[in-house]
């Protein structure tokens, strides 16, 4: 025998089915995830003689190397033939760590191949699919940017879960086909009957929730105009005010005067909450605006993302939405200063011994909290019970670079009787919505061509380019500047307020009028912080 020959290669085998076949290395497609990227991976099956054993490596975690129960399993309940013989399953790249279910449904295509049972697969199909022990193909998570880089990478199919079909679909140029079953990827491989393709969703297409009305709150009348000049601006707001007075009825509502989502913030939403695997059933796309409201025992790590390779945090679920936390002198003080960086970037970075990851956290930062611990602190008729020195180290919970960084301070007093019982109906959220629609179109136009969604994003580079102020809006910001002591990032964040108030104004140049409604809403840090 001569050496080189196929025969040195590859080594005869029977199987029970009655079939002499050779062993030879075979592939089939999937894709892994790391953060918000996806990449190809090709898994091996190799099938050679000796003791029946099946191996999987490729730097696999224990999920995957569960693979190996859940692939043999649903094979003989489905009544395919598992064959008798060992079995090396590689997952290359083979220096980067795989996690997940999502592997079980190519290594079973692999090995099928190397039984005979299906013939050779299309190297421009990738599988992703989670197997149950009876053969039914489970959800996964992460499709929806595993199913972007296979069409990046080239391929032209891709089979995912049934449940995930839809998910997959939203992207255009590549064929979805959504399996139930190992029976039904086994009759369109082999080409007994098609699988029929996932149909393509819009953004179009179905309803969007619809959020608690501004309609229904009473009074407050400043409270709901700082709302508006905070959604029309994208900006971060602190309310704070005594128990009941209405702060967290305020801030579930703003999601209902935010602009629509546009498609690719829809897409950038919806791929960060299908790998996080909090995307709801059936939803292919994320259409409305998150509104993520964590409790005050949430860890550094719950905000912020973690884990050995990290997943997104509550900051990041929220983005191109709201981050409400309530009661926030409550919340842990390493929670809160991890906070300080993303919110002024918008993009968290989490480095681990396995890499670093950054995901998008573009969130407006809603802020509740009383002013003391019995909440009566500073209010006309009600006294304090507060101890002395307990009101201070309450507010100093709250640091003052975070709170630098909340570009409105709202006090929201407690409602009288007559607001309370007045029959006067509000204005509704719809038009509230219509002037911040009316403002953000402005912004658009005036930010064409940068990569600056609304004000509060705009850099120091810009700022001096598009805040243009008047002469008496620039003397009245500098006496205020001296005199309230702000710092230079206050500073900015009052130009950037000034520059909201005046596009719902419909001015291009901002005015003193603009500026004094700005500077107001960074008066209760003196009022309170400075107070005690």
């Amino acid at each position: 025998m001569r050496r080189g020959n196929k025969e040195d290669i590859m080594v005869k085998l029977k199987y029970k089915f009655g079939k002499e076949l050779w062993t030879m290395v075979v592939q089939s497609k999937s894709m892994g995830l790391f953060g918000l990227d996806a990449y190809v991976i090709d898994v091996e099956a190799d099938l050679a003689g000796g003791m029946p054993a099946f191996d999987i490596v490729g730097l696999p975690d224990a999920a995957v190397k569960e693979s190996r129960d859940r692939v043999r399993a649903s094979m003989k309940n489905m009544g395919f033939d598992f064959p008798l013989g060992r079995i090396t399953i590689n997952l290359a790249p083979a220096d980067t760590k795989k996690e997940g279910p999502f592997y079980d449904l190519p290594i079973l295509v692999a090995i099928m191949q190397t039984t005979g049972q299906l013939a050779p697969v299309n190297p421009k199909y990738a599988f992703i699919g989670e197997l149950s022990l009876g053969g039914r193909i489970r959800a996964v998570r992460g499709v929806l940017p595993m199913v972007i880089k296979a069409r990046q990478c080239g391929f032209e199919r891709i089979y995912v879960p049934a449940e995930n079909g839809a998910e997959g679909a939203v992207v255009s140029g590549i064929e979805v086909k959504p399996v139930e079953d190992i029976v039904e990827l086994y009759n369109d491989l082999s080409g007994r009957r098609e699988i029929p393709s996932a149909k393509p969703c819009s953004s179009q297409d179905g309803d969007i929730s619809e959020y608690p009305d501004f309609s229904q709150v009473k009074g407050q009348l400043e409270a709901k105009r700082a709302m508006e000049v905070a959604a029309a601006g994208g900006h971060n707001i602190l309310l704070i005010g005594p128990p009941g007075s209405g702060k967290s009825m305020l801030a579930k509502r703003l999601p209902s005067i935010l602009p629509d989502m546009s498609f690719d913030e829809m897409i950038e939403t919806t791929k960060i909450h299908s790998i996080a695997g909090v995307l709801p059933p059936g939803a292919p796309l994320v259409k409305n605006r998150p509104f993520r409201s964590p409790h005050h025992t949430v860890s550094a790590a719950g905000l912020s993302g973690g884990g050995t390779v990290p997943k997104p945090g509550e900051i990041s679920l929220a983005h191109n939405g709201v981050l409400f936390l309530d009661e926030l002198p409550e919340f842990s003080r390493s929670s809160l200063e991890v906070l300080r960086q993303p919110i002024e970037d918008g993009v968290v970075t989490i480095s681990r011994v396995s890499g670093s990851l950054s995901y998008p956290c573009s969130v407006m930062l809603v802020a509740a909290m009383n002013p003391c611990p019995c909440g009566y602190f500073g209010h006309p008729t009600r006294s304090c019970t507060c101890a002395k020195g307990a009101v201070h180290r309450y507010l100093s919970r709250v640091s003052g670079p975070l709170l630098d960084r909340l570009d409105l301070h709202v006090e929201v007093p407690a409602v009288n009787y007559d607001e309370l019982s007045s029959s006067a109906v509000s204005e509704s959220s719809a038009d509230i919505k219509a002037r911040v629609n009316a403002a953000r179109r402005i912004q658009r136009e005036r930010y064409d061509g940068t990569s600056v969604r609304c004000n509060a994003r705009l850099t120091p580079s810009t700022l001096k380019k598009f805040c243009v102020m008047d002469d008496r809006a620039s003397m009245m910001l500098k006496a205020a500047f001296e005199k309230m002591g702000f710092s230079a990032r206050a500073y900015d964040r009052v130009l950037k307020v000034s520059r909201t108030i005046a596009d719902l104004d419909g001015c291009e140049v901002i005015k003193s009028r603009h500026i004094a409604e700005a500077i107001q809403y960074r008066n209760l840090d003196r009022k309170y912080w400075q107070s005690v």
